[in-house]
């Protein structure tokens, strides 16, 4: 039998991808604890939640009463065992297998036993990540997309000691949340990456080369392909930086030169012009409300 998921917890949710999921899970109706190490980072993170779902409601997508529902079931805490009565905890913090191995040791002695682990992970292995946390059998891959409060996808990723329950207790999830889950096995990039952190490099150099401006990329892009959104503005809210380390993930285990990080991209994170976190990349920014806000 199919557990039931009822209370969710995010570690890593003072950040884009965190605040993101936080958000998909409380809108749709489960208690949602956000966690995370520095209380600034949530109280900011909270702030443009509160805006994002205030902006909902200026549009007409909610309600206001449904606003304060939505923002009662979140909570947030610096303690990591305010999670322990969580039946899912959904990990989106710093892309570093260290990293994430020691949160899973630590989650496995605060959690309750059925609890289970979620790795937000596009880079890293679902299965080095469970490694040793004491519940590998209740570790699954749930990779969100940015903007997780608007993007519906979710690539879903067993590692070799995943149990089929806890597979299909996540997926469950998945689609309770308003989301669309997709199987993919666990390898770097799963699907979107795999595809996707190349391309971006291609555009990376092409902007290098003077090929085009990044304006001007971005609009053929748009305008050819049907994109919504041009890859320097995609690049630009994913954050340089996530970029970077998506390259320096990706090229040692593939060595394929397309993941190798484009000059341009080290000079510009160098430099801080990360994007829309920093206010400046391929473009300006002046507004730092969580996008779609």
């Amino acid at each position: 039998m199919t557990q039931v998921i009822k209370t969710v917890g995010v570690c890593g949710a003072g950040g884009t991808m965190g605040a993101g999921i936080a958000i998909v899970a409380a809108r749709a109706g489960f208690e949602t604890v956000s966690y995370d190490l520095k209380q600034e980072t949530l109280e900011r993170a909270a702030s443009q939640t509160a805006g994002f779902f205030g902006k909902s409601v200026e549009r007409g997508k909610m309600s206001g009463v449904e606003r304060d529902t939505v923002l009662a079931r979140m909570s947030t805490t610096t303690d990591l065992g305010a999670l322990a009565g969580c039946d899912l905890v959904i990990e989106a913090v710093f892309e570093e297998l260290g990293i994430k191995q020691q949160l899973f040791r630590d989650l496995n002695g605060v959690c309750a036993e059925h609890t289970i682990l979620a790795s937000n992970t596009s880079t890293l292995s679902i299965t080095e990540i469970a490694s040793a946390c004491g519940r590998e059998d209740r570790v699954v891959g749930m990779h969100f997309c940015l903007p997780a409060q608007l993007m519906k996808l979710i690539e879903m990723s067993p590692g070799m000691n995943t149990s089929q329950q806890t597979f299909d207790t996540a997926w469950a999830f998945a689609e309770q949340a308003g989301q669309t889950p997709v199987k993919t096995q666990d390898k770097p990039g799963f699907i979107l990456n795999a595809l996707l952190v190349p391309f971006n490099n291609d555009v990376i150099r092409a902007v290098e080369a003077g090929v085009a401006t990044p304006a001007d990329i971005d609009a053929a892009i748009k305008t050819a392909l049907g994109y919504k959104m041009g890859p320097c503005e995609l690049l630009d809210l994913i954050g340089l930086d996530t970029q970077l380390r998506l390259c320096e993930a990706f090229y040692p285990v593939t060595l394929d030169v397309r993941s190798s990080a484009p000059p341009l991209l080290r000079r510009m994170v160098a430099a801080g012009h990360l994007g829309r976190k920093s206010g400046r990349g391929f473009f300006t920014y002046e507004n730092k409300a969580m996008f779609g806000g």
